[in-house]
């Protein structure tokens, strides 16, 4: 049974996965035996009622007897049968009503024939014949961050610095134990062990028990992938991951910052792709990834021209294609609520969506996603004709360096401009013209009235 002090800690860490609120018993009692039977379905959970979902205050409940043996009837029509345990608890003077599902055993519950599913802090009918089957599949099998990892030792592999970060990011009270907190967000298995989720979000060194949960981070020297400038492997919990790789792409991309405006506050910095798109991508692909294929990591690939985030598994099946970037559904329940709860995620299934508003808004392209097999999102970055033309410099004569920028300004400029810009003669401009087609960086279209197309490839290693 929860303590005041229980029900004070759910309410303090807010609606989730697990937890959800009501200020008062709904006239419509099923909507709450729908929270129920989702509930069943997922990995259990609490419904509190005498809770404003708005804004988290305790205001307390009263439910007469008749009131709640109509709620139980109700909840009997759950099937197969699903005992719950319902009662109240006094919490400073006012009562809380605690309805506690158990994780199911024989899934999937339906009320009324109809099954229901959670979805973040969400309850939510599933009607599609894919998404049915897909839940079919699912209930087969127990979601790999729920699992049991029997290898994590709670009270020497949990760094207690870990759950500090956590309280603080989570605003929680600096008094609540680590036990607490993995009781309250049910990161323990029946058995008492550490879910996976939770230890790749906490323990010291989770690679040991998860060798390829890392983010491998790859800068190339050009557009494609022939030669490696940089090459580095992110380790450490999700978090740790996500900070890393968020540092080492600032190190790499165009950051410039606003002094100025600042006043005494720290400066603002303005990334040539926005730094939230990034958050959104990576943090996705540590929370939506297919951690059970032991073979591939995240990778986040960058290039002179774009940046690739990949990461293994790609769109579940309970989302159709048609509904990709309209509704959210996550193969890491557990791992996705500690984000939210660490306040590194925003409402559930918005992400994609603040992407491209975020692109469109910087006048950038579209992110692209392609889903199948590796769930990967290009960001296209834009293009530096200074930072390129200068890799050209030790390789080209001026004269050719001016021929190419004066082509990148003006694809229509003619021979004419070009001999005038130069010094050279109309042959001497051929000649130095060939040799950028040589070398891959010019071409023309049309003749009369054409236009020249320049290539921004980068020189080789070694000429």
């Amino acid at each position: 049974m929860l303590s005041k002090e229980d029900i004070k800690e759910l309410v303090r860490l807010g609606e989730g996965h697990s937890t959800e609120f009501k200020i008062t018993l709904p006239s419509k009692l099923k909507d709450v035996a729908e929270e129920v039977c989702a509930f069943a379905n997922a990995s259990g959970g609490i419904v509190l009622i005498g809770i404003d979902d708005k804004t988290s205050a305790i205001v307390g409940v009263t439910i007469d007897n008749s009131k709640r043996s109509s709620l139980q009837n109700v909840l009997r029509e759950i099937s197969p049968s699903l005992p719950c345990e319902f009662y109240f608890v006094d919490v400073d003077g006012v009562t809380v009503a605690v309805i506690k599902v158990p994780e199911g055993t024989s899934k999937p519950y339906t009320l009324s024939g109809v099954i229901y599913q959670r979805q973040g802090a969400n309850s939510q009918k599933i009607t599609a014949a894919e998404e049915i089957r897909s839940f079919y599949q699912e209930s087969e099998r127990i979601y790999f961050d729920d699992a049991a990892c029997i290898e994590v030792d709670i009270s020497k592999d949990i760094p207690s610095s870990h759950i500090d970060d956590f309280k603080a990011r989570a605003n929680l009270s600096p008094g609540i134990s680590g036990e607490q907190i993995m009781q309250n967000l049910k990161l323990i298995s029946r058995d008492g062990y550490l879910k996976n989720g939770a230890a790749l979000f906490f323990a010291k060194d989770p690679q040991r028990f998860f060798e390829k949960a890392v983010i491998r981070c790859v800068q190339f020297e050009g557009n494609d992938k022939r030669y490696i400038i940089d090459d580095k492997v992110m380790e450490g919990t999700l978090l740790q991951q996500y900070f890393k790789s968020m540092d080492w792409l600032k190190s790499k991309l165009n950051v410039r910052y606003d002094i100025e405006g600042a006043g005494a506050g720290p400066r603002k910095e303005f990334w040539e792709i926005p730094e939230t798109v990034f958050k959104e991508a990576i943090i996705n692909s540590l929370a939506h990834r297919d951690y059970s294929d032991l073979g591939s990591r995240i990778t986040i690939e960058l290039f002179d021209d774009r940046v690739e985030i990949a990461n293994p598994g790609g769109l579940v099946s309970a989302i159709p294609r048609s509904e990709f970037g309209k509704r959210s559904h996550t193969r890491n329940p557990l791992i996705f609520k500690l984000f939210e709860k660490a306040r590194m995620v925003e409402q559930i299934g918005s992400g994609i969506a603040r992407m491209r508003d975020l692109m469109r808004d910087e006048s950038l392209t579209p992110p692209e996603f392609n889903t199948d097999g590796m769930f990967t999102v290009t960001l296209r970055r834009p293009f530096d004709y200074e930072k390129w033309v200068n890799k050209w410099v030790n390789h080209l004569s001026e004269k050719r360096i001016a021929i190419l920028t004066a082509m990148h300004h003006d694809p229509t400029i003619k021979k004419t401009a070009l001999e005038k810009l130069t010094g050279l003669s109309g042959s001497a401009v051929d000649k130095n013209i060939d040799a950028l087609k040589d070398a891959g960086l010019v071409e023309r279209e049309g003749t009369k009235g054409g236009n020249w197309v320049l290539h921004y490839i980068a020189p080789k290693v070694g000429e």
